[in-house]
């Protein structure tokens, strides 16, 4: 699990499995390309090349994967250290020394590997320094474009995080529910007659306004969005009346999913004020769930009055959460509408990811 003090630095996390993968693998794609170099020159001996090729390769991979994994095995023992020191300079200018380092150092145990253990003639102290600087030069021009990468990647992160998160609030911010002078013409009819109703009402509303001023980047549990729609459709309940029936079929849906705060309750809203409202005999707002173990989806429906004009009071907020959920998950997310004679649907549908999910990926 990442702490904050982790984001800091802008090495990405070597203890990762996948961040090491990727290293093996750019870094045997660069063991090829080293091999191959010498292809290119005049007079090179072809024969020799198909015949030893794949022991070079298999003795130029070992000593290169040696460094990478001695490299990223130091770094990731480090980072915590590393990202104490709190400047990207110094954490930077450290990390590319120990890699150097490191390659003087896995240089010198296969130099002394090749002319001892193995029992191969000595070479001369000249073609020695040659082998050990030869390695520490390509290590030092390669690690200086891997961390310079390294860091502006990080920083064009950053700065995208911060562009999404800025549009997440403006997004949040536009959020005016109709239900607002609604409720307070509920609340100052019931005060009057139903004193305890109107006090609960009361209460329903706080937690439905405190929702709607919480951090953009934070997210809820499908439970938490759920009582929070339940506790919406009690207070229209009470305006409506019976003209107002819920069925909810949710069972499926893993109550720690996690999401955008208020996603579920602008749409059930709109169900309410273009569906069940101007209808004389009201009608039923049904929420389905699927989930197959990796997406979700709901489907929210309600009856379509066929005298009315096409929804146009729909279309801000489905655009307000289509773009919210889509910060959240990517362009996994998807919101759709469909329309039929007497029925409105809106599908949104969104990759399962919990707690633990977050704090891993984030």
């Amino acid at each position: 699990m990442k702490t904050s003090t982790d984001d800091n630095l802008f090495l990405p996390d070597f203890c990762n499995v996948y961040t090491v993968f990727v290293g093996i693998v750019v870094t045997e794609l660069l063991a090829f390309v080293l091999l191959l170099a010498p292809l290119s020159k005049s007079g090179y001996d072809w024969n020799y090349a198909k015949k030893d090729f794949i022991n070079d390769l298999a003795m130029l991979s070992l000593f290169m994967q040696w460094v990478t994994l001695v490299s990223m095995g130091l770094l990731c023992l480090l980072r915590r250290w590393l990202c104490l020191l709190n400047s990207d300079i110094v954490a930077g200018i450290l990390s590319y020394l120990l890699i150097l380092m490191t390659t003087g150092v896995v240089s010198e145990f296969a130099w002394q590997l090749n002319e001892y253990m193995l029992s191969i003639a000595p070479a001369s102290a000249a073609h020695h320094q040659l082998f050990l600087w030869r390695n520490i030069g390509i290590s030092a021009i390669i690690s200086a474009i891997a961390l310079r990468y390294f860091y502006i990647q990080y920083h064009w992160k950053k700065e995208t995080e911060a562009l999404a998160l800025a549009r997440a609030q403006a997004l949040q911010a536009r959020i005016r529910p109709h239900f607002l002078f609604n409720c307070m013409n509920t609340i100052a009819s019931l005060i009057r007659f139903q004193p305890d109703k109107a006090e609960q009402v009361v209460l329903d509303f706080a937690d439905l306004f405190r929702a709607s001023l919480v951090d953009a980047k934070a997210s809820v549990t499908f439970q938490e969005e759920l009582a929070l729609c339940r506790q919406y459709l009690c207070i229209e309940a009470l305006r409506i009346g019976e003209r107002l029936q819920v069925v909810w079929q949710l069972d499926n849906i893993p109550d720690d999913a996690r999401l955008p705060p208020l996603c579920l309750q602008p749409l059930l809203e709109n169900a309410i004020y273009h569906g069940i409202q101007p209808l004389l005999e009201g009608g039923t707002i049904s929420i389905t769930g699927f989930f197959d173990g990796k997406h979700i989806q709901l489907d929210i429906e309600n009856p379509l009055a066929k005298t009315l004009s096409p929804h146009q009071g729909n279309r801000m907020a489905q655009q307000n959460i289509h773009q919210r959920l889509q910060i959240f998950y990517g362009t996994q997310a998807k919101l759709s509408v469909q329309r039929h004679a007497d029925t409105y649907h809106v599908i949104i549908s969104f990759p399962y990811k919990n707690q633990y999910d977050e704090d891993t990926y984030r």
